[in-house]
């Protein structure tokens, strides 16, 4: 989902979709100063400052991940002592006025920005009873067209990787009425041992919060490089073949920049080796 936040009726639309962000806690904060060069003078002077929150929180069911990107900020602060924490949110407010946005997200205004306008994206996943908000590894794609994937085609997508597996069906202890479509584990075809037991755990949901379908891929608390590779392959077939958002941790990525991503972050990664 993403919308842009521009005037006082993009705030309340804001305000009554995430409730105020009631409970939630903001995990991130980015902010980025764009400069330019100045040929007159040969100096660089200031041209824009974005600030970027991350917000995660529940609602009705359901755990999202919002990023809210601020634009043309010409107010910001941040300020936290005496073990005062600014990230635990209660109910945020808002306001537009003179051509500007202000955010306060604490009733101290500890955390508050002011800026020209706001793009909100965001990305969410029912939580069934026993379905954990975040696994040691997990990736969330919330599609925005199309029926999702089935069981067949995920095992075709690991065929012609290489991969063979199979899938082991989990069903309901009872009928439940969350979008819950299909769970289960992808296995490696005829393996055995560790490999045999803990696979990719998947599950299906159907349409759910603006969404026509979500899929959550999750390793298992032993890592092994079969399991890994099993997520990537699929991670990149369902957003090469739907259009959707992708979530890793919290950061939410569109699903045609997921190639690019992980390329980017493979290599910062072995930058850091």
């Amino acid at each position: 989902m993403q919308h842009h936040i521009k005037n006082a009726e993009d705030l309340r639309w804001l305000l009554g979709h995430t409730s105020g962000f009631h409970g939630g806690y903001v995990t991130d904060v980015h902010m980025a100063k764009r400069r330019l060069l100045d040929e007159p003078t040969g100096r660089e002077v200031l041209a824009d400052t974005t600030v970027t929150l991350v917000i995660r929180y529940r609602i009705r069911g359901a755990v999202r991940v919002a990023k809210l990107v601020m634009t043309g900020v010409t107010d910001f602060s941040i300020f936290e002592q005496d073990g005062a924490d600014c990230s635990v949110l209660s109910v945020i407010q808002a306001e537009a006025s003179a051509g500007r946005l202000r955010f306060w997200f604490d009733p101290q205004g500890e955390l508050y920005v002011v800026c020209e306008e706001a793009r909100f994206e965001e990305v969410s996943t029912p939580l069934p009873d026993g379905v954990r908000d975040r696994a040691p590894a997990q990736w969330t794609f919330q599609a925005h067209t199309g029926q999702g994937p089935t069981v067949d085609w995920m095992l075709r997508q690991l065929d012609e990787a290489g991969i063979p597996c199979v899938w082991r069906e989990i069903r309901p202890a009872k009928p439940s009425q969350d979008p819950l479509r299909f769970e289960g584990d992808l296995v490696l075809a005829g393996g055995d041992g560790l490999m045999e037991r803990e696979g990719v755990h998947v599950q299906v949901f159907g349409p759910f919060d603006g969404g026509t379908f979500g899929v959550v891929l999750q390793l298992p608390g032993h890592r092994n490089g079969f399991a890994g590779r099993v997520l990537n392959v699929l991670a990149d077939a369902i957003a090469r073949a739907f259009t959707g958002t992708c979530l890793v941790g919290n950061t939410i990525i569109p699903g045609i920049e997921w190639q690019s991503w992980k390329a980017l972050e493979g290599r910062r990664l072995e930058r850091q080796q």
